[in-house]
């Protein structure tokens, strides 16, 4: 039997031997595979440490030595790395591939044609794909709508959400909608569902796992008491092995051992503001780095805003995406042009091992605004369009051509040694430190509480499941003090020195 002969395969890609609620999804998924119904899709919901990814990457080996067709897309170039390595297959961004430009340097998408023949998409980190309509230039402006429909235009094409519902859901939105089975059930598509809730034996060990179990209802809502204080978190965390918690006086010594280890690309720092990143940015540039300048060679950066002006020449690069993680490689003629700070730069994509040359606009470095703000961008296409006076009465013709201005397209960037949680998912780093700081002491939720509670407790359970190797919470004494009352549980960094030099014996 076709269905039996799949679950057997997949099986013997398993790194492990299968518990109960993975058995389960073995069931589920083997005749998921096999079933004939049209416009079929499967929603895998996989708390950390359950296994889903491991389980994942035997399902993609079982269906390339059976010939299957499969794709793999995440929503962000991070995601999509992240999916590739354990998977060992590329992977792409949803965005890059199921849109294509109208005309070349145009700043509007299509969908592209789905020319697969039963094919499987399968994507990660779903819970990050927006169901909010948005003026994006892409397709309807609605992602999730149009991933979908994509699919769908294929003959014999299925679609696997493959998530984790605790999670952040997209910026704007309660819910992630396509981990919703009611949601994704308005498509008109039969939807079969798995939730993976068993911690896998080879994690129990683990104390970032751990943690991240213990926040899991609550960022779910379902253990959160009417009138109950964000603060009681501390409490409720565990600190042993990896997971340790530190003063803000400690973190520079941290921070230090930590890049001597694994390096900046193995190490970050998560907060919840962007004004909170800019302190930090600055702070481990100036102390860590030794950098004096306000932007050199072989600083790591994020692109903050979708840009489609210096990927034209790539064929492969339609555009550069919010998120995009970049670091430099050469800085030359920093300059200031129209009341603002520039310079040329050749840049490395992490996440696609890809150079490019592009103009900065380094202003936007220091902001703290996850973007130029509206007053900026108006006041700088004021001054270029002063430029040209002899478009002014010509409107189409002087937008036109300032719309083709390196500087009105320069790339809007941050700084990526610290970044928020937001801007966190879909990636992992082997050293996560977090600052849980806001508003100047434990945060405080008002108006809805439970809402605001639970969005809190989502914001550290997905910025806990970052971490692959060492968790460390960080803040001044008056954040993890809870923690260090507890003389019992205290595990603070005096221990964390010796943990990394183990872990890098090991």
């Amino acid at each position: 039997m076709l269905e039996q002969f799949i679950k057997n395969r997949i099986k013997q890609e398993l790194p492990f031997v299968a518990n109960e609620g993975q058995t389960e999804l073995l069931d589920k998924l083997s005749h998921f595979i096999t079933s004939t119904t049209p416009r079929k899709a499967f929603i895998l919901r996989g708390y950390a440490g359950t296994g889903k990814t491991s389980i994942m990457a035997a399902l993609v080996g079982a269906l390339q030595q059976l010939q299957q067709r499969v794709i793999l897309l995440a929503p962000t170039g991070r995601a999509a790395k992240v999916l590739s390595q354990y998977a060992h297959m590329p992977a792409y961004t949803i965005h890059k591939y199921i849109y294509r430009q109208k005309q070349l340097g145009e700043q509007a998408f299509t969908l592209n044609d789905n020319l697969h023949k039963h094919a499987l998409f399968i994507v990660d980190e779903a819970s990050m794909i927006s169901g909010v309509r948005e003026s994006s230039g892409f397709g309807s402006g609605m992602l999730l709508d149009d991933l979908v429909s994509y699919v769908y235009s294929g003959e014999g094409c299925s679609l696997l959400l493959l998530g984790d519902d605790a999670q952040l859901p997209p910026v704007g939105s309660i819910v992630s909608p396509a981990l919703s089975t009611d949601y994704m059930s308005g498509y008109g598509l039969e939807i079969s569902e798995h939730t993976l809730t068993e911690v896998a034996r080879q994690a129990l060990d683990s104390g970032i796992l751990e943690n991240a179990n213990i926040l899991r209802p609550y960022a779910l809502g379902e253990a959160i008491a009417e009138g109950e204080l964000v603060e009681g978190l501390w409490e409720k965390l565990s600190l042993r092995n990896d997971v340790c918690t530190l003063s803000g006086g400690q973190l520079q010594e941290a921070l230090e051992d930590a890049y001597n280890e694994v390096g900046a690309e193995g190490t970050i720092l998560l907060t919840r503001t962007n004004r909170r990143t800019n302190i930090y940015n600055q702070g481990i540039r100036s102390r860590l780095l030794w950098k004096e300048d306000e932007i050199s060679s072989g600083d790591r950066l994020m692109v903050v805003k979708n840009n489609y002006f210096w990927s034209k020449e790539y064929e492969k690069l339609p555009f550069l995406a919010n998120g995009d993680m970049v670091e430099v490689v050469r800085l030359r003629n920093v300059r200031e042009m129209y009341g603002y700070r520039f310079a040329d730069a050749q840049l490395k994509l992490l996440d696609y091992d890809w150079e490019i040359d592009a103009v900065l606009w380094i202003d936007t470095l220091y902001s703290d605004s996850p973007e130029a703000t509206q007053n900026m961008q108006r006041d700088l296409f004021s001054k270029i369009a002063e430029d040209y006076p002899e478009l002014q009465r010509n409107k189409k013709e002087l937008v036109k051509t300032i719309y083709q201005s390196p500087y009105y397209n320069a790339l809007q960037m941050r700084f990526a040694y610290a970044i928020t949680g937001h801007k966190s998912q879909g990636g992992q780093w082997k050293r996560v430190f977090i600052d849980p700081y806001i508003g100047g002491s434990q945060p405080q939720p008002n108006g809805n509480h439970n809402e605001d509670a639970r969005s809190f407790y989502r914001w550290i359970y997905t910025a806990i499941t970052r971490a692959r190797e060492m968790l460390v919470l960080v803040g001044d004494d008056v954040v993890p003090g809870k923690m260090a009352e507890n003389d019992r549980r205290q595990r603070r960094y005096s221990g964390l020195r010796r943990r990394l030099k183990d872990l890098n014996e090991e």
